[in-house]
Formats: structure tokens, sequence, C-alpha cells
């Protein structure tokens, strides 16, 4: 039971026994997480062990671990089903440290903010064990300490030292081994703060700076157990076949089975007492109540085979999820922690440093403050002299500013500006393009590709958590979770059936088959949801991590759903179907007018915008070398911009407002226009005092690559397109013919307020899609059933999309729909097969086709992965049926392994 303030808070049904900590004055709430890698050292063996004794002996009740409020996360082993993270996560929920939380069965990890003053992480991680989530993270040794000089610093006993080491902030477990040795396993990702403040609390208790090394722990884990229970019980199973074939005493079968059964259903039962304790009720209650009867009516053999079958499937299980992560990730979760970083002689001249910084658009005095690097989290991490000014080190000691080497075939460790070399890398992470890449000196290259030819040598411009490709997969990561609609409606719907078939099944024996009782069995082990459960988070998973390999972000299952069905696209023009960068065609001034006045006074109006139009003014001025005239209270209005220029009004704008307001353009002036409508090219009017002055044309001959191929592919796919642009309707008009739009869905002169009313209008009979890259289409992307971003895009249009494309390539959009579609497809077919199953087992146990409780179980457990593999296959780098064949692989290798650790554990013993 949770407790009140003065009670016991610990839920685990293991022997931790963690006591409440006193509140203390909590730590201000960190800014920001780090993936914590320990500061490792290259060897247990080669740092002696010495006793602590230089310090008082510490009174261990006054040892509390410390406040602070922090989020925290780590990765669970055996995390394999929907059902099993919601029960967990409800689990913990309970204790009064766990502010918020999150258990991901997509993504194998518990995500949490937590409170220090009211508990220990320590206690969360227990409560998950309990529950067959260990910390799926590697033992650290603490070096150059044994546990029992520890223990006497610290006044305990040795065996007490694990729960005083268990309090400290970011330590998720403890274990002294026969060996003497302090073994700890710490939170993976941990914001700076909590690093700090658990580091000086293990000096406190230690004695000295706390130094890890990675270690091997003789600990079983939850999962091996349970390939120990079920590869120990097959052998008695063979023998209590045996006995009942020689038809021996019932008491004597009785005797040998019970053996079997303990060790087999061990972990199962151990499960089922901690999720009833957590009072929650899931597959491990149900199982483990027809495991228990089964040995009761006498039924040892078909007992044994069920506790086997769901030791060997729920790893099987657990292994394909596991598996299909992988698929998922297909090497975004890739930074290496090692760079290769030059010194002395070997650093290159600080002009070309300067030189590639200008040319990349950074600036190296302002470089440092843009990165917040942690400390090390131990000792200073060793670093490998490779001689001649080159030193391996580790990813956390590299700075902004710093060269670094890369060589081929190496994983780029960090952002950069190359200075010196030429190489080609694979970009398809970032932006989808499967050719590699050339680069050479000036460029940038991303953190997390492959150099498929170098070497170079890059001056380094972001690392860490700042670098492209880490935003790219927390953006993944922090999507995958949101799932689709129809998910919460399968959740609520699991939360009334599994207690609707524990009671009801008493009710069909009742009313049905009052002289069997095995029926009961037999429909808690068939009506169990779990493929159900599974059958739609691994297919959207799979679909956005394989549409962040082609390089586009979709912001959860949801709006993978509502992509699967839209039928209508609107299209922006300029920036997303061209590359929004027109080139200026003419200038024709009023007579009288300047040329050289008529740059400026534009120029000058520009000077804020980003707009296409605006850049290809800008660029003129500087290329004719024109300052921008000083312009006051700028303002932008429905078709353009207006100021004030030397005390008079000023304004830049389409000409269709000219005639709607009934202003005279000059005749040279009109010619000009004529002539621009005529070539389909853009135009804009510059006024003094609503007098037209001059006339900017602007040519459009920059259609992106891939924008002609995509109109006929939507076409083709019975989706209907449509222009919406801002520029004249001549120019929308030839632009939509020479990509093949008709000329009636090709709608020029809309202000963003009128792109909006249309695409409302849409709305109204169709799923529609809004594609667009400028600030002036944010408003109608956030309206269109699914917003798409394009290109780089601006900060108010990428919060606005649903989906965004950092690529260029337009084209890119009917692959998606397509995997959408793909996915809305596996995620229907599993639905039905899981629905199927579990109407198909229901019915032949009522109508008596079969009696085995195993193969009800063996069905179950098979469909579940059936569902996983179908899901995965989405992900794109294998099929199904290479992760089955790997999936089998791995239940062997991985229960072999078990066993090996078994025997280790018994001779350290």
């Amino acid at each position: 039971m949770v407790g009140d303030g003065d009670g016991e808070v610990f839920l685990s049904i293991e022997d931790d026994g963690q006591p409440i900590v006193e509140k203390k004055p909590r730590f201000s709430k960190p800014k920001k997480a780090t993936k914590e890698k320990p500061t490792i050292i290259e060897s247990a063996e080669q740092t002696p062990e010495e006793e602590i004794f230089d310090g008082e002996i510490i009174d261990t009740e006054v040892i509390t671990q410390s406040g602070g409020v922090y989020d925290v996360a780590w990765p669970l082993l055996g995390m394999d089903c929907p059902d099993c993270a919601a029960k967990a996560m409800r689990a913990i929920s309970y204790l009064p440290q766990v502010k918020k939380s999150i258990v991901s069965a997509t993504a194998g990890e518990v995500r949490a903010t937590v409170d220090l003053a009211d508990g220990s992480i320590s206690q969360i991680s227990s409560i998950l064990r309990s529950l067959g989530h260990a910390p799926d993270v590697e033992h650290h040794q603490l070096v150059g300490i044994s546990a029992s000089g520890v223990a006497r610093r610290n006044g305990v006993e040795v065996k007490k030292l694990e729960k005083v080491i268990r309090l400290q902030p970011g330590i998720l477990d403890c274990e002294i081994d026969s060996d003497n040795r302090i073994l700890v396993q710490i939170v993976s990702e941990a914001p700076i703060q909590l690093i700090e403040a658990r580091d000086a609390s293990l000096d406190t208790i230690l004695g000295a700076a706390p130094k890890y090394v990675e270690a091997k722990s003789a600990r079983i884990r939850p999962d091996q157990w349970r390939l120990i229970g079920g590869g120990l019980a097959l052998p008695i199973l063979l023998i209590v076949f045996i006995a009942e074939f020689f038809s021996l005493s019932p008491t004597l079968i009785a005797l040998i089975a019970i053996p079997g059964l303990v060790l087999g259903g061990l972990q199962m039962f151990k499960e089922a007492i901690a999720s009833i304790r957590n009072r929650q009720l899931g597959f491990q209650v149900l199982t483990s109540l027809a495991v228990i009867g089964a040995g009761i009516l006498g039924m040892w053999e078909e007992a044994l085979i069920v506790a086997i079958l769901v030791a060997f499937t729920a790893h099987l299980e657990g292994d394909a999820l596991v598996k299909a992560r992988e698929a998922m990730q297909g090497g975004l979760d890739r930074l290496p922690r090692t760079a290769r970083r030059l010194s002395g002689d070997r650093l290159l001249n600080q002009q070309g440093i300067n030189q590639a910084m200008k040319m990349s658009g950074l600036s190296l005095q302002m470089a440092p403050s843009t990165i917040e690097l942690s400390p090390a989290t131990g000792p200073l991490a060793t670093c490998q002299d490779e001689g001649e000014g080159i030193e391996v080190v580790p990813i956390d000691l590299i700075r902004v500013g710093d060269q670094v080497e890369i060589r081929s075939g190496e994983l780029i460790p960090c952002d950069g500006t190359i200075l010196d070399g030429i190489g080609s890398l694979d970009k398809a992470p970032l932006t989808g393009e499967s050719v590699p890449v050339e680069v050479s000196k000036g460029e940038e290259i991303q953190a997390g590709l492959i150099l498929a030819k170098g070497p170079v040598v890059i001056n380094v411009t972001a690392v860490g958590d700042n670098t492209r490709l880490s935003g790219l997969i927390e953006a993944v990561h922090t999507f995958r979770e949101e799932p689709p609609r129809i998910q919460s409606g399968i959740e609520k719907f699991t939360a009334i059936w599994v207690p609707t078939v524990l009671f009801g099944a008493f009710a069909v024996w009742y009313l049905m088959f009052p002289d069997n009782w095995k029926i009961i069995l037999l429909l808690w082990v068939v009506s169990c949801p779990c493929a159900l459960l599974l059958a739609t988070p691994v297919p959207h998973a799979a679909a956005l991590a394989n549409a962040a390999h082609l390089g586009v972000i979709a912001r959860g299952g949801s709006v993978l759903e509502r992509l699967s069905k839209v039928n209508h696209v609107l299209l922006d023009k300029t920036g997303t179907l061209t590359s929004g960068k027109p080139k200026i065609g003419q200038v024709i001034t009023a007579k009288g007018k300047r040329r050289d006045s008529a740059i400026k006074i534009a120029a000058g109006l520009e000077a804020r915008s980003n707009h296409p139009y605006a850049l290809a003014i800008m660029e003129l001025a500087t290329d004719e070398g024109y300052k921008p005239s000083p312009i006051n209270g700028h303002s932008d209005i429905e078709a353009g911009v207006i100021g004030v220029s030397s005390g008079k009004q000023v304004s830049l704008t389409r000409p269709d407002r000219l005639s709607k307001l009934g202003i005279e353009i000059p005749p040279e002036i009109q010619s000009g226009l004529d002539e621009a409508n005529k070539l389909g090219h853009g135009a804009s009017i510059l006024c003094k005092e609503e007098i037209p002055i001059a006339l900017f044309t602007f040519i459009h001959d920059d259609t992106r690559e891939g924008s002609e191929k995509l109109i006929p592919q939507l076409y083709q796919r019975r989706i209907n397109v449509e222009i919406l642009s801002g520029d004249s309707q001549a120019a929308v008009t030839k632009f939509a013919k020479h990509v093949g739009i008709p000329e009636n869905a090709a709608h020029g002169n809309l202000s963003p307020e009128d792109k909006v009313k249309w695409v409302r209008g849409r709305s109204k009979t169709h799923i529609t899609m809004m594609v667009g890259d400028g600030f002036n289409d944010a408003a109608a992307l956030a309206v269109s059933d699914v917003g798409v971003a394009v290109g780089c895009g601006e900060t108010v249009n990428l919060d606005a999309a649903d989906v965004l494309i950092p690529a260029e390539d337009p084209s890119m959009l009917c692959e998606l729909i397509d995997l959408a579609r793909k996915a809305q497809r596996i995620l229907i077919a599993n639905l039905v097969f899981s629905v199927a199953i579990t109407i198909i087992l229901v019915f032949a146990v009522i109508n008596g086709m079969y009696d085995q409780l195993w193969v009800g179980v063996l069905i179950h457990e098979a469909s579940v992965i059936l569902v996983i593999l179908n899901g995965a296959r989405l992900a794109g780098n294998s099929g199904a049926l290479k992760l089955l064949s790997e999936t089998f692989k791995s239940l062997y290798f991985d229960t072999r392994l078990s066993f090996e650790a078994l025997l280790l554990k018994y001779r350290s013993n």
C-alpha cells in the first residue's frame, strides 16, 4: 500500500527495504537534461581498491537524498506491451515523488518528473523491476574503494550499505557482490544538476570523488530468470509425461511436477503478485490463475506446458518488439562517444577558421554561448594520444571552436564546417537523399552521419544535444509517443475487458458448464487482449521512424491517421513548388523618377522581410551598391508593406491593390505590367503618396526538382490539387499549366486571410492537406486537416505544421501519403486479426472444440508476435521473416547466456 508521510511508501515485493527519507530544501529546477555517460576509466584492474578511512565516521541516519525536481529517463527490459506500460505507469504514479510519468512500450523506456524531497529514484526503479521491467542500463563499479571499507567509514553493516547508496540522487540500483565490489546502475538521461548532486552525495559517503568503470553484474535479470525457469521445467515436463505413461501414483506425479511448476512459473507468479499489490490486473494474473487452477485440478502436464510456453513466448514477444525498435531506429540514434581532436602544430590557422565560419554564417566569438556543456560525470575521462597533435577524447570534452578530424567510414561526432579536405556523406537520416553527397571546404556536415570518403578537418559548431540530428531524434521520439485516436478507444475497452473476463468466466461456468471448472481457466488464457493493444502503436511507431529515415517528421500517430485519408491537397507556390528565390526581371520607373531612388526606397521597405520578393530586391540593391533608405512606421498591409520615407508615405504592393483603390497606373508602368502578366512573371508596384513611381517584376524560373512529377503522382492517387498563391493570377496560371494543374485550380492574388478562408471551405467537404513554407502560410496550415511545412521554414510555420519536411523535394509528399496509407492498412489488418483470433478462441472454447490450456496460450502468444512483426515491416529495414528468424535465434542465445549467468553466480558464491 501507499502510506502517508509516516508510513511505508515502497510497493515492491522485492526486499529492497528503502526507508522513508526526510525532506530537504529543493534545488532549483534544472533547465536541461543530458544523455548521461559516466566517465569511464579503462579497466577496473588498473585501479587498486583502497580502504578509505581518512574521514570521520558518518551517521547514516542523516544521509538522505538531495531535494529538487528533475526530469529523468532510462530504458527498461521486458517492456513489450502498451498494457504493461499503462499498468507500470499507474503503479509508479502512486509514489509521492513521481509528479509526472510516461512509460513507453514503443520506445521501451520510462520518463518521469521526480521530486527527490518526497522519495528516491531507486524506489521507482524497484517498482518497475518487481513488475518485470528492470533498468536496461549497464552496471558501473565504484573503483578505488571496497564495500567493507565504505561500510566501516559510515558505521553500517555491509549488507545495509546498498540501501544507503540507493537513497542517493540519480541511482537506480546498487549491488554489493561477493568480491566486495560496489556496483551501481545510474539514470541514463539526467539534468546536469542531478549529476552533480549524485557525485557530491557519493563523495560524502565514499570519502573521495566517485570513479566509475563499466562492469558486469552477477545478478540475474528478471528476463533471465524467466528463461532459466522455463529451461529447468522442460526436463521435469518430460519426466511427468513418462510417469503418466507408466500410470504412476498421482501423488508421486504431483511431487515431481510442483517443483517444475514453481521453477517455470516463478517469474510469472512474482509479476502477478506485484501487479495485484500495485492494483493492476494483467495477462500475468490471468495466466498465473490458470496455471494454479490446472494444478489444483491435477492437470500437471497442461500446467507445466502453459508455464513453459509463457516463459519462452513472453521472451519471444519482448525480443520481437526490441528487434522492431532497432528496425525503427535505422541508425538515427547513433552519435559516437569520442572524437579525434587536433592540437598544437596540427591546428589550422585562425584565418582559415574565420573564413569558414563566415561562409557558414556563424560567428566564432558567439559560438561558445550556443551550447550548455555538462561537467564530467566522474573524474576527468581518459584521453588517448595518437601522436602528431591528434588525441582521441570523449565527446563531452569537445567544445565549439575545436578542430576535429574525421576519417573515411567514421561517424561524424559533431556538427561543423569543413576547414580542410574533400569527402562525401550519406544525408538520408536528415534529408532522405539516398545518394552520397560531395562536401568540401566551407560546407557544413552534421553529427551522426557517416563520412563515406575522407578525411576532413572540421571546425566544431555544435555538439551533443545542440546538433541537428539530435534535434531530429528528439522530435521523432516525442511524436512517436503521441498515439492515434483509435488507440485511446482500444485502451478504454481493454481496461474494462480484463476484469470482465476475470469474473465473466465464472458466469459462463455457472450458467453453461457447471460440471467443468476448466472452462474458467481456458477463458482466462484465451481472452487476454495483448495483440489488440499492440495493433496500433507498433505500425504507427514504425511508420513514423520510416518517415524520419526519409527526412520527414510527423507529429504523432493521429497525423498519420488523417494523412492516410487526405483527398484534397492545396499547394502554396512560392517556396513550395518553386525554390522561393525569384530574380528581378525589370525595374521600370514612371517619367521623371530616378531608378536608384526607387531601388533604395523599395530596399528600405523590405529590409525587415524574409519574403522571396523582398530578398530579391535586397540582393539587387546590394549588387548595384545602393544603401536602403531609412523607413519609419513599417506596417504590413493586405497586399504588401507600407512605411514613411522623408515624411511621405511609401508602399510596395501587388498591382491589384491599386486597381481596387481606383489608382491610375502610368502608361509606362502599365505597359511593363501587361508584359509581366503575359510572361507569367510576378510584379510589385512602388508608390509614394499613393502615386505609382516604379514597377519591379520578378522572374520565376526556379521550379523545384520534383514539382513537375508531384502533380501527376497526386492525381494517380485520386487526390485533387489546387494552388493557392499571393502572386498575380497570370503568374500563377502560367505556372499551373507548366506543372500540369488546370487553370481553374490555380488561384492567385490571395492574402493569408484569403488562404485561410479557402482551406476552411475545402475542409468542409474534403480531408485537406495544406502545403507551404512561408510565414503567411502558418494560419492556413493550422486550419487544414494536415499542415505540411516544406524546406527550412520559419518558427511560426513549423509550430503550425503537422508534418515537417526539411528537404526541398516536394515529391516526398507522395511517399509520405503512401506510407500513411500502408500504415493504416496494416493497422486495420492487425485489429481485424487480433479481434478475430480472440473471438475464434472464445468460440472454440465455449463450443468444446478444444480443451487444452497450452493450445490457447500458444495461439495467443503467436498472435502477439505476428502483430508486432507485421507492424515492424513499416520500418523498412528488413522483412518480417528476417525479424522472426532473428527473434528465434535470440531466444536460443539468450537462454544459453542466462544459464551461463546462473552458473557464474553459483560459482561466485
